[in-house]
């Protein structure tokens, strides 16, 4: 093997490419005809949305590099010209594949089914022209402003990821000289406004900026509107700040998120057969070159499709929502602390409730015997129930510490005033660590008992948000175990301000030696298989683009090591590599859910070792960002996440499998027993929770009933 150059350009993916091929897959359930009408409505929307993220992070930041002339190549040997040249092919494609999909399967679809999207405002029946001119008067004219541009009065200021109407008018008597003018879309107002039924029951709508179009010569009396067309820009949203200068960071972060709205243009959106003279004003106004331009066949900003997936009435054309079943052996008798002393638990959301991590923190907030709670906080929920029991606490006279990550991004305004809220109540807060993210979940409970101080310890992969716990797939684990707690307590000390213990029990942290555990586990594994010992790898992350993991994934490889990579979004590591990757596999789950839990197994010669961590293998979580990796110890636990991980692998329906070419297929599931594992973790959820309570004491963790064969 020492001819062999695992660190090979041509051995690994572009990560950008990596993302917006995921954000095809995403796009792949938009256009499966087996899912719900509004289901996929729902998938088209999120592909918009997150290629909206996309753009305003990850492209502005090779934008960036660009104008910095920085040429340095990635782990593909791409540079950052390289790299938008690439985004731009692919992406292009994207979104035409997207407006295909909307076009020629949905809106069709939509029609069939009754749900009629009245695309051109002037074929509005009689009625409905009554109607439309009310709700304009009444609800959408008095909000509007029209602004126009000229030698008194500059090009305005355009809001990032609005919409808004251009138009080229002239004084009434003057042709030829047309001006521009603009609108903006209110985002105050739905987007979606519903129309009166027809006499057959049909529903119609109309989209809000239609609803202008038609009445725009209203907002310029003196003047001939030419023409009118929606367009929409994309500014770069990648907050820079230098911590060493930030006297204070949250002040610096509040003044940087106004500036959001007025970053480098980086994509433009426009309808389709813009009138070219409408389309050269905003080229200049925004500078924007031809391939940061899409001409769009259809309306602007797909996420509207999720006010339209909830529209009432409509509940056949949509999943039965499932609701979050009971953890096992878990009762609302009982304290929470009594059922924790019992035994480690383990929480697999949302097939089981997020419940228990909310009491958690209302129980010790109200606990008299509670001394002090220690939490980090990343997103939370807008109304946040965990939130609210800290601030409880506090006022209860409890030690209250809590890390509030203002970094997060797009949720660092929410985080100011939880911040700000947390402060006012008395909680001692951090606002995260010099030069690092704070992206561990961890929360600590210390509590006087009979026999002396214990230490009650939360440990996840997932963020303390009620909301997104019923959406995102993600693991945790309370336990009282005293090495957890001596290193929980080590780990509160470090972000307060404390130096690094000399040793740690079980914990592993990023940015002090993660990356070391995960390498040493990983040529462990290569040294079993080596000398003949049972040697094997599963490893379920969101994403994989490490350099230096990935090349102790091949050395492994070809050592022999069998390795079975789940990974839903951006994976930089190719399979297929004659002598490389010949023994690695790798699947991405798309589903209801989205898929979060990062867990780790090592075959070990035998002697198996199970951990879970709030870490991806990135560059990011594994050297800029504190994280945490945590041993799964005890033993049925261990058992349950060994049958998460065989469920996924064994996953026929929803599992896409990365081909020696980089892309990926769904898999042949001729002669297969159709499964998918997100239906599944449902209804065995159902199952469970519906035993006797004497059985779910007994084990606090079940093995499935039907496991599935290997």
């Amino acid at each position: 093997m020492a001819e062999f150059d695992f660190g090979k350009p041509e051995y690994f993916i572009n990560r950008e490419c990596s993302w917006l091929d995921f954000n095809s897959r995403v796009l792949g359930e938009a256009r499966d005809k087996s899912l719900p009408l509004l289901e996929r409505l729902k998938f088209l929307s999120i592909t918009s949305s997150n290629l909206d993220e996309f753009f305003m992070i990850r492209v502005a930041s090779l934008k960036d590099m660009v104008h910095a002339k920085y040429t340095k190549k990635d782990i593909a040997g791409m540079t950052p010209q390289d790299q938008l040249a690439a985004i731009a092919e692919k992406a292009h494609k994207l979104v035409a594949q997207q407006y295909s999909t909307y076009n020629r399967s949905l809106l069709p679809m939509l029609k069939q089914d009754g749900i009629e999207v009245v695309t051109e405002h002037e074929k509005l029946t009689k009625q409905q022209k009554a109607f439309a001119d009310r709700y304009f008067e009444e609800n959408v004219y008095p909000v509007l402003t029209p602004m126009a541009m000229d030698s008194a009065r500059p090009f305005p200021l355009i809001r990032n990821k609005t919409l808004n109407i251009g138009a080229l008018i002239s004084r009434k008597g003057e042709k030829g000289k047309a001006e521009f003018a603009t609108v903006q879309v209110p985002s105050v107002l739905p987007r979606i406004v519903r129309l009166p039924d027809g006499e057959d029951g049909r529903v119609y709508v109309i989209l809000l900026e239609q609803l202008i179009e038609r009445y725009i010569d209203k907002l310029f009396l003196n003047y001939d509107v030419v023409c009118a067309f929606p367009y929409r820009i994309m500014r770069n949203a990648d907050l820079m700040y230098d911590e060493d200068e930030a006297a204070d960071l949250l002040k610096e972060i509040q003044k940087k998120l106004k500036k959001r709205q007025w970053g480098e243009v980086i994509r433009l959106e426009i309808e389709e057969k813009m009138e070219p003279k409408l389309l050269k004003i905003l080229r200049q106004e925004f500078n924007v070159k031809e391939e940061d331009i899409y001409e769009i066949n259809g309306p602007l900003d797909l996420t509207f499709l999720m006010k339209l997936y909830g529209i009432e009435g409509m509940d056949k054309y949509r999943n039965r929502p499932y609701t979050p079943q009971p953890v096992p052996g878990m009762n609302d008798e009982e304290d929470i602390f009594t059922q924790i002393r019992r035994g480690d638990i383990l929480l697999h959301h949302p097939y089981m409730t997020f419940e228990p991590v909310v009491q958690f923190i209302q129980q010790a907030a109200a606990d008299p015997d509670v001394l002090a709670i220690k939490q980090t906080l990343y997103r939370v929920s807008g109304n946040s129930p965990i939130v609210a029991a800290l601030a409880q606490a506090a006022e209860n006279g409890k030690q209250v510490s809590v890390l509030v990550e203002l970094k997060a991004r797009f949720d660092e305004e929410n985080n100011i005033i939880w911040a700000k809220m947390l402060e006012k109540a008395g909680c001692h807060v951090i606002y995260g660590l010099l030069g690092l993210k704070t992206h561990s979940k961890i929360t600590l409970v210390v509590r006087r008992e009979e026999d002396g101080i214990r230490r009650y310890v939360h440990l996840g992969t997932g963020n303390y948000n009620d909301s997104t716990a019923k959406l995102y797939t993600d693991c945790g684990i309370l336990t009282c175990s005293e090495p957890f707690g001596e290193d929980a307590t080590a780990v509160f000390n470090m972000l307060s301000g404390y130096s690094e213990p000399k040793h740690w029990n079980r914990l592993a942290l990023a940015p002090i030696w993660m990356r070391e555990r995960f390498m040493h586990l990983i040529q462990r594994e290569t040294r079993h298989a080596k000398a003949g010992e049972p040697a094997a790898i599963i490893a379920k992350m969101n994403s994989l683009c490490d350099k230096e993991i990935i090349t102790a994934l091949y050395e492994a490889s070809a050592a022999g090591v069998e390795i079975d990579l789940i990974v839903r979004g951006i994976c930089c590591l190719r399979t297929g590599i004659p002598k490389v990757s010949e023994h690695i596999r790798v699947r991405s789950l798309v589903g209801n859910f989205l898929e979060h839990a990062r867990i780790f197994y090592f075959r070990n010669g035998g002697d198996e070792e199970f951990y879970m961590a709030s870490a991806d293998w990135m560059p990011r979580n594994l050297d800029k960002r504190v994280e945490i990796l945590f041993p799964v110890e005890d033993p049925s636990i261990r058992e349950r996440v060994r049958h998460i991980l065989q469920v996924q692998l064994d996953d026929t329906l929803k599992a896409h499998v990365m081909q020696a070419n980089g892309e990926y297929e769904k898999i042949d599931r001729r002669g297969k027993t159709p499964l998918c594992a997100q239906d599944y973790f449902c209804e065995e959820a159902v199952r469970l929770a519906a035993q006797p309570e004497e059985e779910a004491l007994q084990s606090r963790v079940f093995i499935p009933a039907e496991p599935v064969e290997d």
